[in-house]
C-alpha cells in the first residue's frame, strides 16, 4: 500500500498548461503502475494517462498529444504534464497506484488513491 498526494491544480485559460504532481510515499513507485484519472460535475470517473511499472504509456484518446505523463524515481514522484487545455478538460485529476506492470485506464484496477486536485480551464 501506498499514499499519494496530487498538488498542481488551478485555474488556467483556454489553451494554457498545467503541470499536476502526485507525490507517493511508502514504497518506491518503480514497483507500481500509476494512472490518472478525473472526474466532472456529473460525470463517471475516467482514466487520463498512465505508466506502468516498465515505464510504458497509454494515454486516452482525448488527451493524446496534449497530455504527457513522467515520472522521477529519485522524487518518487509522477508528473501529468497538460497542455493546450480545453474547458472540457475541466475536472478533479487524481493519482492512483496498483502494484505491479499492468498498463491500465481501467479505476476499479488501481488500489490506492489520492485525495484529488482540481482543474478548472476558463477564460
Amino acid at each position: 500500500q501506498v499514499q499519494l498526494v496530487e498538488s498542481g491544480g488551478g485555474l488556467v485559460q483556454p489553451g494554457g498548461s498545467l503541470r499536476l504532481t502526485c507525490g507517493i510515499s511508502g514504497d518506491t513507485v518503480y514497483y507500481y503502475t500509476i494512472g490518472w484519472f478525473r472526474q466532472a460535475p456529473g460525470k463517471e470517473r475516467e482514466g487520463v494517462s498512465c505508466m506502468a511499472s516498465t515505464g510504458l504509456i497509454r494515454d486516452a484518446e482525448t488527451v493524446k498529444g496534449r497530455f504527457t505523463i513522467s515520472r522521477d524515481g529519485d522524487k518518487n514522484t509522477v508528473y501529468l504534464q497538460m497542455n493546450s487545455l480545453k474547458p472540457e478538460d475541466t475536472a478533479t485529476y487524481y493519482c492512483a497506484a496498483r502494484y505491479g506492470g499492468t498498463l491500465t485506464l481501467q479505476e476499479d484496477e488501481y488500489e490506492d488513491w489520492g485525495q484529488g486536485t482540481q482543474v478548472t480551464v476558463s477564460s
